[in-house]
């Protein structure tokens, strides 16, 4: 692999840098606080090519490579990590189920308005008591003359309460287990579908949580991603992709942590002289910079797989796990390095923690990443009773 971006990749990165500097950083500390969804600061994410990053140009995209677009989404999840998961709902779960699965009439009537903007979407996998189960799905699906008639209850689903898309996982026969999965494109105007906003989050308090509800919600065949019985593929290789853009967003907050972290050891004074001279805190920033540099090529590493087409399920859990957790531990780092300072959000190392405890969670959890890892190890599926 070659660790030198090539000019187009350095021209994005540096375009997305400037623009989070510019655009998102400013706005975080207010959208966090007063738990805004900044619906325009997510239309300027359209303008700027984010939300339909790896869609292909025919159907609106920017077209990019996945290191590129981790270079992106990098950059935004150093701003606000609440923005940085409208890009991987959009961009990673929706659009890129989309491309991957759908038809031509699908892409052609959904990819351009979502990568546009002018429709969000969510994914609508989890429920009150399916996490990490996913293929033990309650929402149901039933044939009908016309169609399908689904019925449910989704949870801890990002964008849900915005969304004009939903893309929703049912069991179409109990009796089939995972052969009987499906995926719906759903429009969340039809007759039936509700969504309920969820609050008292610790972090991403300038994302939008929702959960959803399909009282028999009829839909037409033609609103079948892939074919019954795809619904759990479909929603391994959505959440492959969701996992790759989380771990880069992650590398923006561990870049974020370190980046404030190194900022106000040279300012802050302490016994008369700054406190980046003190050997602790300099071990603590040496911890951040190991820490953002292999996360960092983690994530490269399982983007230059993608982008030759390799399979690399357990590089992006590997990134993942890493990544999400490393983001944890600078965020932390960061707050003890400011000291009182680093828990107030004069400064947004504490916004930094909040928002990251969750990427462990979504996703998979870090132990589902490490059982993934296991597998490909040991060639034994320890989730296989």
């Amino acid at each position: 692999m070659d660790f030198d971006l090539t000019e187009e990749q350095q021209l994005v990165r540096e375009t997305a840098r400037r623009f989070t500097d510019a655009e998102i950083a400013p706005r975080a500390r207010a959208n966090d606080r007063n738990h805004h969804f900044d619906l325009d600061l997510i239309a300027r994410l359209a303008e700027q090519g984010y939300l339909g990053a790896i869609v292909p140009r025919e159907y609106g995209g920017a077209g990019l490579d996945h290191v590129t677009y981790a270079l992106i989404v990098e950059e935004v999840g150093r701003g606000c990590s609440a923005m940085r998961t409208v890009i991987s709902v959009q961009t990673s779960l929706v659009c890129g189920s989309l491309s991957r699965w759908g038809d031509e009439e699908q892409k052609r009537r959904y990819l351009p308005r979502l990568c546009a903007g002018e429709w969000l979407g969510c994914f609508g996998l989890t429920e009150p008591d399916t996490g990490s189960d996913a293929a033990n799905q309650k929402t149901r699906a039933r044939k009908t003359g016309a169609g399908w008639s689904i019925s449910g209850q989704k949870m801890w689903i990002s964008l849900g309460s915005h969304a004009r898309l939903a893309l929703v996982f049912a069991q179409t026969d109990p009796a089939l287990g995972r052969r009987g999965l499906a995926c719906f494109l759903v429009e969340t105007a039809r007759p039936g579908f509700s969504s309920q906003q969820i609050g008292g989050k610790l972090g991403l308090h300038g994302s939008d949580t929702a959960s959803l509800a399909l009282d028999e919600v009829e839909v037409g065949d033609e609103a079948l991603l892939g074919q019954v019985g795809d619904g759990f593929k479909i929603a391994m290789s959505a959440l492959d992709s969701g996992r790759y853009s989380v771990a880069a967003g992650c590398v923006g907050i561990c870049q974020g942590s370190l980046d404030a972290s190194v900022a106000y050891a040279k300012e802050r004074i302490q016994f008369g002289r700054p406190i980046a001279s003190f050997q602790l805190v300099q071990a603590m920033i040496a911890d951040m910079v190991v820490d953002t540099e292999a996360s960092r090529m983690l994530v490269w590493r399982a983007g230059h797989w993608k982008d030759r087409g390799r399979p690399s399920t357990t590089e992006t859990s590997i990134a993942k796990l890493y990544a999400t957790e490393a983001a944890i531990r600078c965020a932390d780092n960061a707050i003890q390095v400011h000291g009182g300072s680093g828990y107030v959000d004069d400064y947004p190392v504490e916004r930094y923690l909040r928002d990251a405890r969750v990427t462990t969670l979504y996703e998979g959890t870090s132990q589902i990443q490490k059982l993934i890892i296991g597998r490909a190890a040991t060639g034994i599926d320890a989730l296989v009773p």
